[in-house]
């Protein structure tokens, strides 16, 4: 394994056990959807986006995974993380609508981040200025008619630096999405829409970041098939873990993997 390959994964290691201490400590979920998609945020933010680029995370509820990843930037602090989801704090358990630059909009309501993303491409475009924008929905948000009005408006104006990116992990708050509302194959319907999308899986990072880096000057989809609760055996694909938090007995795995995380590191 070369050094950088094993920063990577090291990086990679340390995000995911801070992502759980957060909600250890807070005792507030959901922690599922927030490890789904972790691993296309950090691949997003490490290595696709360039300084003119944006992005909107129009799954709220996976602020965790987010803040985490603006720690590995260094654009936010352990402070600040030991303070998330407290009174006073600035990382609420949705993004805030003010106080952390790289957040651009509170979207706690699902299915307004993609409107809110089309709009800033669109105002991109207008003004001239360089950079794509991403937008990052989760599969069950496509339950809800802005979404699609949503689609509609960045295809109809042509936005072409403009990517949207689905978090598919099957599940939401109140099951399957099949079972909830079955919308059939979701790269399909993007596809009858005259867009170029992609499937992959999203938690293969050289995967990932293949994909993205791939996005031409055109609107683009990119869907992303995750696992609720990736890399935590007693989460993985289980519905509850969209709304609980790490308690006991739960809070002891964590107590287990922290410590087994900290035994690699005197032995490294």
């Amino acid at each position: 394994m070369d050094s950088s390959t094993r920063c990577w994964n090291d990086l990679h290691i340390r995000a995911k056990l801070r992502l759980l201490r957060m909600h250890y400590e807070s005792r507030v979920g959901p922690i599922g959807g927030n490890l789904s998609c972790l691993d296309l945020l950090l691949i997003l933010h490490h290595r696709v986006l360039l300084p003119a680029d944006q992005f909107v995370l129009s799954k709220g509820h996976s602020a965790g995974a987010y803040y985490v990843t603006l720690r590995t930037l260094g654009k936010l602090t352990e402070q600040d993380l030991s303070t998330f989801h407290k009174d006073g704090t600035r990382l609420s358990g949705h993004p805030p609508t003010s106080g952390i630059e790289d957040i651009l909009f509170a979207t706690g309501s699902l299915g307004h981040g993609f409107s809110l993303a089309a709009e800033l491409a669109l105002a991109k475009r207008l003004k001239g200025d360089p950079g794509r924008v991403f937008c990052l929905t989760s599969d069950g948000e496509w339950n809800e008619g802005s979404c699609w009005e949503a689609l509609i408006f960045a295809k109809h104006h042509g936005l072409k630096n403009l990517t949207l990116l689905v978090d598919l992990n099957g599940l939401q708050g109140f099951g399957a999405t099949r079972e909830v509302a079955d919308l059939g194959p979701l790269a399909a319907k993007f596809r009858s829409f005259g867009l170029p999308t992609l499937e992959v899986d999203g938690h293969e990072c050289d995967e990932l970041e293949r994909a993205l880096r791939a996005q031409d000057d055109g609107l683009q989809v990119l869907i992303a098939r995750t696992r609720e609760g990736c890399g935590v055996s007693f989460m993985e694909d289980r519905m509850e873990w969209q709304g609980l938090g790490l308690r006991s007995p739960h809070s002891l795995c964590y107590d287990i993997a922290h410590g087994v995380a900290q035994a690699i590191d005197r032995g490294s």
